[in-house]
Formats: C-alpha cells, sequence, structure tokens
C-alpha cells in the first residue's frame, strides 16, 4: 500500500511539474510572438496579430531603463490581453496625444515593476508607428477602481499606469495603484487622488 501511495504521488508531483514547465513555456513563446508583430508593425505600421486567433494585437512598447523593465503593451484591457500583457484601455488617447493614456496590467507579472518607480523616473514609450515619447513620473497613489480620477480628456499629455493594490496580495481587491508621469518638459495639469496608504496593506 506504502508502495502504492508513493508511486501515486510522485506521477502527482511530475503531472505538476510537467503543468509548471508547460504554464512557463507557454508564456515565454507568447512574449516571442509579442516581439515579433511588435518589429513586424513597426515595419509596416498596420496592426499585426501575435497569433491568428488572437482578440489583441501590439500597439507599443514601454520601458523603464532605470529598472531594466520592458513590456509590450497590447489593445484593449480584456481579460485576454492583460494574460499577455499590459493592455492599452480603451477609450484613451494614444501615448504622445493630448490627454491621459492609461495602461493597466497586473500586478504578479508585467506590472510588478511599478513597485520600484520613483518620482523622478523616466518611462520611454514607443508606439506601433515608430512615435516615441519620453514622460517622467510625476506621482503614484493608491485610489478606489471606481474613483482614480484619471480624466483621459485632461489638457495635458500624461500616461497613467494602472494595477491592482496591494502589489503584493493574492486576491482581487478595490484599490488601484497608479503612476502617473507627464510628457518630458510638460508639467501635469490634473492632480493625483492620494489615499492614505495606512491600513490598506
Amino acid at each position: 500500500m506504502l508502495r502504492i501511495t508513493t508511486v501515486a504521488l510522485a506521477l502527482v508531483g511530475a503531472v505538476l511539474f510537467g503543468q509548471g514547465i508547460y504554464i512557463h513555456a507557454k508564456a515565454m513563446l507568447a512574449q516571442v510572438l509579442l516581439e515579433r508583430a511588435f518589429a513586424e508593425s513597426l515595419a509596416t505600421v498596420h496592426p499585426v496579430k501575435p497569433w491568428s486567433w488572437a482578440d489583441t494585437w501590439p500597439v507599443a512598447r514601454i520601458e523603464v531603463k532605470r529598472l531594466h523593465a520592458s513590456a509590450i503593451v497590447l489593445h484593449g484591457s480584456s481579460g485576454q490581453a492583460l494574460a499577455f500583457g499590459p493592455g492599452h484601455v480603451e477609450n484613451t488617447p494614444e501615448a504622445g496625444e493630448r490627454g491621459i493614456a492609461v495602461y493597466s496590467a497586473h500586478r504578479d507579472t508585467h506590472f510588478r515593476f511599478l513597485g520600484d518607480v520613483v518620482i523622478g523616473d523616466l518611462i520611454d514609450v514607443t508606439r506601433r508607428d515608430g512615435q516615441s515619447f519620453r514622460y517622467h513620473v510625476t506621482g503614484t497613489a493608491v485610489v478606489p477602481f471606481d474613483a482614480s480620477d484619471i480624466d483621459a480628456r485632461a489638457d495635458e499629455t500624461g500616461l497613467a499606469l494602472t494595477t491592482c493594490w496591494p502589489l503584493d496580495s493574492i486576491t482581487p481587491g478595490p484599490l488601484r495603484y497608479v503612476v502617473r508621469a507627464a510628457l518630458q518638459g510638460e508639467q501635469p495639469a490634473s492632480p493625483i487622488a492620494l489615499v492614505d496608504l495606512a491600513g490598506t496593506k
């Protein structure tokens, strides 16, 4: 009986290990395909899906060079898009356009680095049409998910990166962490709503 139990546990362990390798390999392959699709978009200035059945496509690359952080931003903020990278939130302007472009991503994957971003950090965004824009971080805040105070039509050229809060939590919650940035050489016109961080972790 003990031998059967040992063999069964070994098989379960092997299956779980195999699933872990598969998921990791799938994630790595997805990033390769996203990079390839973005490179093709830069060359053709047309949307290119990373795989034929995708309901999204790369629209930009975001980089924080101080942190050696980089990610391909996808069109829209659907569940499928956010599974593979940050999403450009619908009805917000493109990077470099007047207003506030909003990118959202999961805290435990593609926006994990947001916890290390500080005021003054530089964020580079390259759109799929080849235009590049540099932003500087002007503030961070924790806000309710339904009261972010982000006005996409604000009279400025800004960028907002959002993810769930607390950053180390494994369950969804009502709070969002927001990093705000202004186009280099421009000061933000709209204030960022601050929330007391005490008791939120």
